[in-house]
């Protein structure tokens, strides 16, 4: 059974203005989408499912969805505020999403195979796809045996601001712990440093493992993001910026035990457009791509 692609491309792009999903970086006015679903796609991945917003539904259709035809499978599910399990009713003030996690729930009816997560906006590279196409299509024998890409943070930074991360620790090749770090740059020396939650700088080496949102799951993940969710909502439904996300979710299921996360290493350099001003950088890192033959002139 081939592994599903399982694309969020709710997010409002907000720090970059604009939807950057539908940018056009490459030469021929690829996204950054293209090129994921592009190298999946060689990877053996058999179907993409989007996760977006009802409100642009017409413009991805159009823009994107429109070009994979006759290339590979692809379907929409939606994330919206309003979409809460039952017995829960939303603030009437809650703007913010719910985050990446309940974005994943929103897949739960329409992916039935072992399914790899990527955000829309994030470049991950060949060598990721592979490496995690190869890992879900191996044969599993119980519930919660899950993977993600580790990228090392040094292939994952930008020159224009701080990045947000999931810092990986890991145990004989496993995911540990998972903590989200919001505010990962260069020092002045070139370090890569953060502030902890007592205000204190700390240096991570270049090889330190990051998760980039790329997990690898199984349907029973859905299941656990459910329950997780809920246990969420009885504790923050009225905390106007409290979010799901998928590290908080994956972290409490190895914490609990359900869970493994095999962390498999990639030396694909990521790139994004986090800010406005990393957009020329991509221009040209994806011209070069097309001009080495990584990437054919058409990608589809």
């Amino acid at each position: 059974m081939k592994p599903t692609l399982f694309v969020l491309a709710a997010g409002m792009g907000s720090r970059y203005g604009g939807l950057k999903q539908l940018d056009q970086l490459g030469p021929n006015g690829e996204t950054i989408m293209d090129y994921s679903i592009y190298d999946a796609l060689q990877a053996g991945f058999g179907k993409v499912v989007f996760v977006i917003r009802k409100d642009f539904e017409e413009q991805f259709r159009e823009k994107v969805l429109s070009k994979y035809q006759g290339h590979i499978p692809v379907e929409v599910v939606f994330q919206a505020t309003d979409k809460l399990p039952e017995g829960y009713t939303c603030p009437a003030d809650r703007t913010k999403p719910w985050g990446t996690n309940h974005a994943v729930l929103m897949g739960r009816d329409a992916i039935k195979e072992p399914f790899a997560v990527i955000n829309a906006d994030d470049f991950y590279g060949r060598d990721a796809f592979e490496v995690i196409a190869k890992e879900l299509s191996r044969p599993r024998d119980r519930k919660g045996d899950y993977c993600m890409v580790g990228f090392r943070v040094g292939n994952t930074m930008t020159e224009n601001g701080s990045v947000a991360r999931g810092v990986c620790g890991t145990k004989d090749g496993m995911l540990d712990t998972v903590v989200e770090r919001t505010a990962i740059s260069y020092a002045p020396d070139g370090r890569i440093v953060f502030t902890d939650e007592n205000g204190v700088e700390q240096t991570l080496d270049p090889a330190t493992p990051v998760s980039m949102n790329l997990w690898g799951f199984t349907p029973d993940y859905f299941d656990y993001s459910d329950r997780e969710f809920r246990r969420f909502l009885d504790k923050d439904i009225d905390t106007p910026k409290a979010e799901f996300f998928i590290p908080l979710c994956v972290d409490t299921l190895i914490k609990n035990g359900e869970a493994t996360v095999k962390v498999l290493d990639t030396d694909s350099k990521w790139f994004g457009v986090t800010y406005a001003a990393d957009r020329p950088g991509v221009v040209e890192k994806f011209a070069e791509l097309h001009a080495n033959g990584t990437y054919p002139s058409k990608l589809f």
